[in-house]
């Protein structure tokens, strides 16, 4: 930000982004003015401007967040992290709105109008945060659709976003995703190509080597494994999962064969579930992963240290946070909620929502842990004195006491937006 107005912008933006709302964050509702009719208020301009004509690089803002995270102690990465790739869509109408287009909505669980972002997060088992995020644009908005040399598929986005995450000192054990892009023959390979491990879910039916009845898939592959019992378990080893609240569940985890894929081979099929029994769908994973056995052929010359099936199913397990993230920056900070139609406007807002994501985190671990939170009084009405009736009130009422900072802050903050109600991620679980 290289002006006083870009500046103040950015802030304006994001104390909207960050304290509660009992509507969604348009840029009406983020100036704190009415809806439809207040689009004119002279607030709501200057976001407008900020977010769709002014010169600032939302590229560099997010370098500079990311460049930041990895200073500080509290959230810099380290090697027994995760990178997770997976994209969202968000219903939007109309049709000249960039990136817009009729495609499978994930949030919806079904196709509709509207716009897809591929997305990469770090996590570990306590933290997560966004990284980088790219709009996806359907075929149909370049001139010679998908041969145009403009048009990325998802896949070419992610891998794109992979190396923009190493590029840029991001340090992880691994890449985790759901089946939507471990099920890609291509993609694994692009990242194999690039120097980045893979720990990513397929299909219950992926992998047929043969036809009709003879088809052969992970379901068959991990039934082919031998178990008894418990007492007995054959080929499965008991995994223990711990979870966020501190409940512990016995998972049981093996090495399977599925043509060229095995327990030294390249790509290793590993199958994770609750009961070997019965496989049941909730609770079984079918993972490819080329992190080497331990013990095995490859270990002597794989760059990368050897997984046994604990590491495999925690690497895994982790990549459920991006769900979590999804959570908060759109029920709470507002991604989805953008009314502009350029691609410059909408990335702009999606890296505020993700600046404004990792200002909650800064603010967190600011905090004493074990303080009370403060208990803000409530706002006597304003008095309007007679006369013809106004909206809105004629001055700007005093902030109450409990909103205002104690003591002498460090540096321009936002005064405790965490000790709002629950709207503001308090709890990150």
């Amino acid at each position: 930000m290289s002006t006083l107005a870009q500046r103040r912008g950015f802030r304006e933006y994001l104390a909207g982004l960050l304290l509660p709302r009992d509507r969604n964050k348009t840029l009406t509702c983020l100036a704190g003015t009415e809806p439809v009719v207040g689009a004119q208020h002279a607030a709501v301009q200057r976001l407008q401007f900020f977010l769709s004509e002014s010169t600032w690089d939302h590229e560099r803002v997010n370098a500079r967040r990311v460049a930041l995270l990895l200073a500080d102690p509290a959230t810099a990465p380290h090697p027994g992290g995760v990178l997770v790739i997976d994209d969202s869509g968000d219903r939007k109408d109309g049709k000249a709105t960039a990136h817009i287009g009729r495609q499978w909505l994930g949030r919806l669980g079904k196709t509709d109008n509207g716009i897809v972002t591929v997305t990469t997060c770090w996590a570990d088992e306590s933290l997560y945060y966004p990284l980088h995020a790219v709009p996806y644009s359907p075929a149909h908005h370049f001139p010679q659709g998908k041969k145009d040399s403009g048009f990325r598929t998802k896949l070419q986005i992610a891998v794109e976003l992979a190396r923009a995450a190493k590029a840029a000192g991001m340090t992880f054990r691994a890449v985790a995703a759901d089946c939507a892009y471990g099920d890609q023959d291509g993609f694994r390979r692009e990242l194999y190509a690039a120097g980045l491990p893979f720990v990513m879910a397929l299909k219950p039916s992926h992998g047929s080597w043969a036809y009709g009845k003879d088809a052969y898939t992970p379901v068959h592959a991990a039934q082919a494994l031998t178990w008894t019992d418990p007492e007995n378990p054959g080929d499965w080893t008991p995994v223990e999962r711990t979870f966020r609240d501190g409940h512990t569940e016995m998972w049981w985890a093996a090495d399977a064969s599925l043509g060229f894929w095995g327990p030294d081979g390249n790509v290793r099929l590993v199958v994770a579930t609750t009961d070997p029994t019965t496989l049941p769908t909730q609770s079984t994973w079918y993972l490819a992963t080329d992190l080497p056995r331990p013990g095995s052929p490859r270990e002597a010359d794989s760059p990368e240290p050897p997984a046994d099936l604990a590491e495999v199913v925690r690497i895994y397990g982790i990549r459920h946070w991006i769900e979590q993230s999804y959570k908060q920056i759109k029920d709470e900070l507002g991604w989805a909620d953008f009314q502009v139609r350029s691609d410059t406007a909408i990335r702009r807002h999606q890296t505020l929502v993700t600046c404004a994501f990792s200002f909650c985190w800064d603010t967190w671990f600011a905090q004493p842990r074990g303080r009370e939170p403060t208990v803000v009084p409530a706002v006597p009405p304003a008095t309007t004195p007679a006369g013809p009736a106004e909206r809105g009130l004629n001055q700007t009422p005093s902030a109450p006491p409990g909103q205002l900072a104690q003591g002498d802050p460090r540096r321009p903050v936002l005064a405790r937006p965490l000790d709002h109600p629950p709207t503001l991620l308090a709890s990150l679980d």
